[in-house]
C-alpha cells in the first residue's frame, strides 16, 4: 500500500493543507489523524480558497475519499457547520466521499465550556486556548468519560449520556457556579449536531484494511506541528494530542501500517500562533511588515500570528521528530523584498552556542544567533522550475536544507494549487 504523512515541522499553520490539496490527487483515501477543529488548514483551489478545520484537504477532489480517524477529536456542530458550508458552495459532501470512524470520540457540549473557564481563570498563566474544548476533551477521552461515534448508533446513548453529564455537572457547578446541564439540552445537540452526522459513520478500520489488501494508496494529514506535540513539543504550551507522523497509523485506525514517505511542511519563515516560548520571534514594524506581506493570521480565530526569521534550530528538531524523508518549504514568495534575510543558526543558552533544541522549560531563556543572507529582490511567484529561481533564492533553500539535513522536494511560491515547484 502506497502510503505518505504529511506533518508540521514547526509550531503549525506551515500549509500542510494547500500541501494535502496538491498532492492527494495521486491518492485514493486522505485521513484526518488527530487533532479537532481548534486549527484550520488554508486551500486555494480554481473552487475558491477555504478555511478547513475537521474535513480532510483532499475533500476537493472527485474520487478521493475522505476519513475521520479515531484519533480526531470530533466536534459535531463545527464539522456539521464546516459540511454545511461546502455544499452551499458546491463541494459534494456525502457518505461516498467522507467517512467518519465509528471509534472516534466525541468532542460534548460541556468540553468547550470548561476550556472558556479554565482559560478565564488562568489569565496571565494561559496556555493560549482556541476555546474549542480541545483539552478537556482529550482529558476526558483518557479517563474513558466521554462518547465514541458509533455509539450515536446504537441502544444505551442516553444511559451514557445521563451519567457523564451527571458527572461533569459536579465540575461545572461545583468549581465553576456554571449551570447545569439538562437532558432537554442534550438532546437538542443531538437533533441539531450529532443526526445529521450518523449517516457518515462507518467502521472506517475495516474499510481501510480492506483499502490495503487492495492495493490502494493512503494520504495522511497532521493538524499543527512537531513543536505543538504532547510528547515531543514545547510543553505545557503544546496541542492535547500527538502531532507525530509515528501515530498517523494508530490514529488513521490502520495501526499495523508502515508509513512510506513522510513530507515535512515548512515554512521559509517561523509563524506561531498562541503562548509559549518563541526564541526568534519579531516585534514592531519589521514583525508587522513580515505578518502583513504573509497574511499571518489564525484560520480558526483570526488573531495575528507571531513572526520571526526561520528558526534552523527548531527546525531541525522538528524534522527529527517527525521522522521526514522530504520537505515541502512554503510562501518563499513572501521573502522576496527583502534586502536580506536573517536565519537563526543557533541558540545562546547559559553563555554557551548550541545547536541542539532545548528542554522546554529552558527556552525562555535561549536567544537566537543569526546570520545574514542576501535577499532576490524579485517576485518569483510565477517560477515553475528551480533552475529559473535567483541564485540568492537557491541558495536560501539550500542552506536550510544542508542544515536541517532532509531534502527540499517542494517549493510554494504562492497560495494557489498550480503555485508549487518540483524540485
Amino acid at each position: 500500500m502506497k502510503s505518505c504523512a504529511i506533518v508540521g515541522i514547526n509550531w503549525g499553520d506551515e500549509g500542510k493543507g494547500r500541501m494535502v490539496d496538491l498532492l492527494c490527487r495521486d491518492y485514493d483515501i486522505v485521513v484526518r489523524f488527530q487533532g479537532g477543529g481548534n486549527a484550520g488548514h488554508t486551500v486555494v483551489n480554481e473552487k475558491g480558497s477555504f478555511a478547513l478545520h475537521l474535513l480532510p484537504s483532499g475533500i476537493f477532489h472527485e474520487g478521493v475519499v475522505n476519513i475521520l480517524g479515531n484519533g480526531v477529536a470530533l466536534d459535531p456542530e463545527n464539522l456539521w457547520n464546516e459540511i454545511r458550508e461546502l455544499r452551499e458552495k458546491g463541494i459534494p459532501v456525502t457518505p461516498d466521499n467522507l467517512k467518519i470512524s465509528e471509534r472516534a470520540s466525541l468532542l460534548l457540549p460541556w468540553h468547550r465550556d470548561l476550556d472558556i473557564f479554565e482559560e478565564k481563570r488562568l489569565k496571565d498563566r494561559k496556555y493560549g486556548s482556541t476555546k474549542q474544548g480541545i483539552a478537556p476533551f482529550y482529558s476526558d477521552k483518557y479517563q474513558k468519560k466521554t462518547i465514541l461515534a458509533g455509539e450515536l448508533l446504537r441502544d444505551g446513548l442516553k444511559d451514557r449520556l445521563l451519567s457523564l453529564m451527571e458527572w461533569k455537572n459536579l465540575t461545572l457547578c461545583g468549581v465553576y457556579g456554571a449551570e447545569p446541564y439538562t437532558w432537554d439540552r442534550l438532546e437538542e445537540w443531538l437533533n441539531r449536531c450529532c443526526s445529521p452526522i450518523m449517516p457518515f459513520i462507518c467502521d472506517t478500520q475495516q474499510y481501510l484494511e480492506q483499502a490495503e489488501e487492495s492495493g490502494k494508496s493512503m494520504l495522511m494529514e497532521a493538524q499543527l506541528g512537531a513543536l505543538r506535540d504532547l510528547d515531543f513539543g514545547i510543553y505545557p504550551y503544546t496541542t492535547s494530542s500527538n502531532t507525530t507522523a509515528a501515530y498517523a497509523p494508530i490514529g488513521a485506525g490502520l495501526p499495523g501500517l508502515k508509513l512510506g514517505e513522510v513530507i515535512g511542511v515548512v515554512k521559509a519563515y517561523s509563524t506561531c500562533v498562541g503562548e509559549g516560548p518563541f526564541v526568534c520571534e519579531l516585534f514592531g514594524e519589521e514583525a508587522e511588515r513580515l505578518r502583513e506581506a504573509g497574511s499571518e493570521y489564525g484560520a480558526k480565530t483570526g488573531r495575528a500570528r507571531r513572526v520571526g526569521p526561520i528558526d534552523l534550530v527548531a527546525t531541525k528538531y522538528g524534522v527529527k521528530v517527525q521522522g521526514a524523508t522530504m520537505l515541502a518549504l512554503t510562501k518563499l514568495d513572501i521573502l522576496s523584498t527583502m534586502e536580506s534575510i536573517p536565519v537563526c543558526v543557533r541558540y545562546r543558552l547559559n553563555g554557551a552556542e548550541m545547536d541542539r533544541f532545548p528542554f522546554p522549560s529552558d527556552l525562555s531563556e535561549a536567544e537566537p544567533v543569526y546570520i545574514r543572507v542576501p535577499g532576490w529582490n524579485c517576485d518569483i511567484s510565477r517560477i515553475r522550475r528551480y533552475q529559473d529561481l535567483p541564485q540568492a533564492a537557491r541558495d536560501y533553500v539550500e542552506l536550510i536544507e544542508e542544515s536541517v539535513g532532509c531534502p527540499i522536494r517542494y517549493i510554494s511560491v504562492g497560495a494557489e494549487r498550480e503555485s508549487i515547484i518540483f524540485r
